[in-house]
This record gives C-alpha cells, structure tokens and sequence, in this order.
C-alpha cells in the first residue's frame, strides 16, 4: 500500500466531522498525536517534557498537552485522534512515529505539526525539503529507514558464516516497503537471500519464528511502533529459537536483545519538542529545517552473544557505544 493509499483507508470521512469549541484558559495546548503504545510512549513523552522545559514550557504551568494514541498499532483509530485535535483547534500538533504524522499531515494544513519519524521526511511527503520544509510540518527524523543496509552489515561482522536473513514488518506500516527495499539491495549486495515476514498482532509471532528458523539463520526486525512495544516478546522467541536478531532501537537491547544501531529515539523527541516551543514562541514551521541525528549508537548485549554461541570480535567490541553485560 502506499502513501495516499494509506492516508486515504485511514481517513474516510473525517473531514466531515464538526468542528468543536476552542480551548478556554490562557495557556496553549499542544496535541500529542501518537502511534506508540502509551507503555512504549513513557521514556518519549519524558523526554518531550524535558524539551518543552528546557525551552521554558512546564507542562499545566504555561503549557497543557492533549495525549492521544493508538494502541496496539491500531492505525485505524489515529484519523479520528488526528479530527479531535484539530477540532479542538490545538496551537501546535506533534505527531510520531510516520503513521501518526502522515494522518496529521494530512488532517489539517493550517495547524503548525511537529513530528519525530524514522523514514524520510521529503520521501514520505511530510515536507518538500529537509532545509526549508516549506508547509505546516517540520521536525526530526531518527533515520531508522536509511539505516537497514547498516544493521545488516553489523549483523554479519557478528555472525559472519550467516547466508540468509529474515526481516520482519509490519504490513500495515507505510514504512514497511521502503524498509524492504533497503534490506533487499542490501542481502543483494552481500550475496546473501532475504526472507520477509509479516506480523502486525502478537498472535503472528509463534508462527514467524517458527518458519523463520527452519528458513533463515538471523533476523533484522524494521522500524515499527508495534515491534518496539512488543519488545520483550521478540526478545524472548529470538532467545527461544536462537537467531541472532539486530533491532532499530536499543530498548531491545536493554530488553535482552542482542545486537542495535539506531540514533537516539529520546534525544529525536527532545530536540523535537524545542520545535514545538519556538512555534508556541512565534516562529513558523516552514522555516524550521529539519532536525536530523548527528551520533549513532552501536549497543551490544554480550550476555546474549554467549548464549547465541558468538563470539564478539575486538574490532566490533572496540566499535561499541554501549556494551551490556
């Protein structure tokens, strides 16, 4: 599916619904638009505070927040969160991960948007540039996306005799196709074969792992909200059925996993919410660029990698931001 058609399934006839009163009180309200679930959203939302407050914004002091999200990766729900907000005529919506921010975008063009994504922003349709988006949205990207060849390349320094790989999304995810791209010019390179696996309900999983280890000898798990917030669960079956697995975010890691590189999804929606103070402040979201990762984080679980029965070489030791032991 693509862009619009996933905009469009998700809509339906939003455009339709009311348009309710504006917020009484003196403070803005800035609206939280979510495809996290509200567990997986506690550390982001921590850190979207920090950097409302480090902009001087204290949350029910000068500033009031209106959280919605969509649990389960339940993305149908978000067109009808996405109508709220904007009815309620919010001063600002920040908007995250992509299905969240695409059914902003495409809920309001007068409403400043911030959002935190891991895709490509101007690919995606989210801006027309990373240096002067030129529209309503603007923000920060993490580059979960572009980093598939990456994680790929580290999972075989890991486990170098590895000759066939597994890469789990979400179907229902519009990051899903270029995430597949990306892994499948990447095994292409390597010389080695790719396998996908759909899984969009936790029910799915049993099944993958059971294929996939009769199929394919390690596992890249794709940038997905759903994925992140059943964290443990794919720790578990990966630890059970033995794959090496490489993942997007280093709360896997933390989580048991064994191997992550990702930039920092927190230190994204920090730097998003001091977007989100400067347009409270005046400034106009067309002329805010877009605020891109500067460090990336290898993080290692050798605990894991002992288990698994590998060996972590010193050069990939060396490599490592954080090793967990």
């Amino acid at each position: 599916m693509n862009r619009r058609e996933f905009i469009i399934t998700l809509l339906g006839g939003a455009a339709a619904w009311p348009v309710a009163a504006h917020a009484q009180g003196d403070a803005p309200v800035v609206g939280y638009l979510s495809s996290f679930s509200p567990e997986t959203n506690r550390k982001f939302i921590e850190a979207f505070r920090q950097g409302l407050n480090e902009a001087g914004f204290r949350e029910g002091r000068n500033v009031n927040i209106e959280y919605r999200w969509a649990e389960e990766g339940s993305y149908e729900t978000l067109p009808r969160m996405a109508a709220e907000l904007v009815n309620r005529r919010v001063s600002v919506i920040f908007a995250s991960p992509i299905p969240a921010a695409l059914v902003a975008k495409a809920a309001t063009t007068t409403i400043p948007i911030v959002f935190a994504v891991g895709s490509d922003p101007v690919e995606t349709g989210l801006v027309t540039s990373l240096n002067r988006p030129g529209s309503n949205a603007t923000g920060a990207t993490f580059l979960s996306v572009e980093l598939g060849s990456k994680r790929l390349e580290l999972l075989r320094d890991l486990a170098p005799k590895i000759a066939s790989v597994g890469l789990l999304v979400n179907p229902h995810n519009p990051n899903a196709v270029p995430q597949t791209h990306e892994m499948e010019e990447a095994t292409k390179a390597l010389g080695m074969r790719l396998d996908t696996f759909e899984a969009s309900a936790e029910s799915d999983f049993g099944s993958v792992f059971r294929t996939l280890r009769q199929q394919n000898e390690a596992l890249v798990v794709s940038a997905d909200p759903f994925f992140i917030s059943h964290r443990s669960r794919l720790v578990e079956l990966a630890d059970q059925y033995a794959i090496p697995a490489i993942y997007y975010a280093r709360e896997f890691v933390s989580a048991g996993g064994l191997i992550s590189y990702a930039s920092s999804l927190e230190d994204s929606f920090r730097r998003a919410a001091t977007y989100v103070a400067r347009i409270l402040k005046g400034e106009k979201s067309a002329d805010l660029p877009v605020i891109q990762p500067t460090k990336f984080e290898l993080v290692l679980n050798l605990k894991t990698a002992k288990a698994l029965g590998l060996t972590v070489s010193p050069t990939l030791l060396a490599r490592a931001d954080e090793v967990i032991e």
